[in-house]
């Protein structure tokens, strides 16, 4: 099953997500549009996919991950073949949608689910980081793909070469390896397996009293909650950090005075450099907490960010300034499942998942047109110095969550919630 998800997730960001970058300026000559025209389509399907992940989330809590995501699966293959049919914006806006409700229904939220649902301990943690890892090669491996398909082919044929291989490996992959199994149900409320969670144990958090009333009750309870929503502010504002800095970088490195070519090979290596940071963090909870490695992590973004208006530059200064920030792609969506089955379970670990990914989504969506507009208007350093705070403020939230998470009852064991 993990090394199916490990395909299906690479396969799948590779095909709806990172080869619209390629097809772009193609599919905007053919359609007579101007290049924002077309790129608001990836917009809409970020918004749609966002507003599809609760209703994802129940879904997947009642019914497990098989028929939704061979289902959506065949919607993506069949949105991939009518995209390569469109005719004008209206048309392929249509699309994206269906590729945004496509998304919520196969990508890492549900493959996550999926996984949290059947893993416990590190069989959970290790399932997670092996998905993830391979799935860290999908721009690597999609980009250039798509570059030689359009032009070997043109665009057209390349999204129904694309949708063959999308339809051929994720349909039956998902439709024979995600049979519906699952480990016991965990209320969240037992001990930690994990070296850096010795006070687990000890927690008692209101969720108790309702874990066996059934799920509705159980996200009630959590939404109730300040650990929810702190985890809530924590990963919407990385998500706007990460997407800024990332959709910015090329165009930043080129304003410092750095040739196109060159800025775009060191925006490059954010891809490859997410897996290396899947891996630092994985490595830094043998000896931290969850919660206390991620903030380290985003410290350290906070830190690149403000390095690269001061050293950017120079190229030495830019590339360390990436590196840095690198390190933290893919460390939110790797920790925000381990935190939340942690402290809530898994009997509605895909409803209060899908919770958090509607705002998180919306902010990986809207920030980036936000700071591009502060860019023109202010300048690159007050973008900048907006990712450094964003990062800065996720890791205090992350730390306060540690601290209300695992704060020894009172009370009679009753934490306040």
């Amino acid at each position: 099953m993990v090394a199916a998800l490990a395909v299906t997730q690479t396969v799948g960001f590779g095909v709806l997500y990172y080869v619209f970058s390629v097809l772009l300026d193609p599919m905007a000559r053919d359609l007579r549009a101007s290049a924002s025209q077309v790129a608001l389509a990836l917009t809409l399907s970020v918004l749609v996919s966002a507003l599809c992940a609760p209703f994802a989330g129940r879904w997947l809590d009642a019914r497990g991950g098989r028929l939704l995501m061979t289902a959506g699966s065949v919607l993506g293959t069949l949105a991939l073949l009518a995209w390569s049919r469109v005719e004008n914006v209206v048309q392929l806006y249509a699309v994206f949608a269906a590729v945004g409700v496509a998304s919520a229904m196969v990508l890492y939220e549900a493959a996550f689910a999926v996984i949290v649902a059947r893993f416990s301990g590190r069989g959970r943690a290790s399932a997670l980081l092996a998905v993830m890892v391979v799935a860290g090669f999908a721009s690597s491996i999609f980009l250039p793909l798509a570059g030689v398909l359009v032009q070997a082919h043109g665009w057209r044929q390349a999204l129904v070469i694309l949708a063959a291989l999308y339809g051929a490996t994720a349909i039956p992959l998902h439709a024979v390896a995600l049979r519906r199994s699952r480990s016991a149900p965990e209320t969240g409320l037992g001990g930690s397996d994990d070296p850096g969670q010795a006070d687990h144990a000890g927690r008692t958090d209101g969720v108790a009293g309702v874990a066996g009333g059934g799920r509705a009750a159980l996200v009630r309870a959590a939404t109730r909650q300040a650990a929810f929503w702190l985890l809530t502010v924590a990963f919407t504002l990385h998500n706007a950090a990460t997407a800024t800095f990332s959709v910015l970088l090329v165009t930043y490195l080129v304003h410092l005075g750095h040739p196109p070519l060159l800025a775009a090979t060191v925006a490059g290596t954010l891809g490859i450099l997410s897996v290396t940071g899947r891996l630092v963090i994985t490595g830094l909870q043998s000896r931290l907490p969850t919660a206390l490695a991620a903030a380290a992590v985003f410290t350290l973004q906070a830190l690149a960010a403000v390095l690269l208006p001061l050293t950017g530059a120079g190229v030495a200064g830019a590339v360390t300034a990436v590196l840095l920030f690198g390190l933290g792609f893919g460390v939110g969506a790797l920790t925000k499942p381990h935190l939340l089955a942690e402290r809530y379970g898994t009997v509605a670990f895909a409803s209060l998942s899908g919770r958090i990914a509607l705002p998180a989504t919306l902010a990986k969506a809207g920030a980036p047109a936000a700071a591009l507009a502060v860019a023109l208007t202010a300048g690159y350093g007050w973008v900048m110095a907006a990712v450094t705070l964003a990062c800065l403020v996720a890791a205090a939230t992350l730390v306060a969550y540690h601290r209300v998470s695992f704060r020894r009852p009172s009370n009679h064991g009753e934490a306040p919630a």
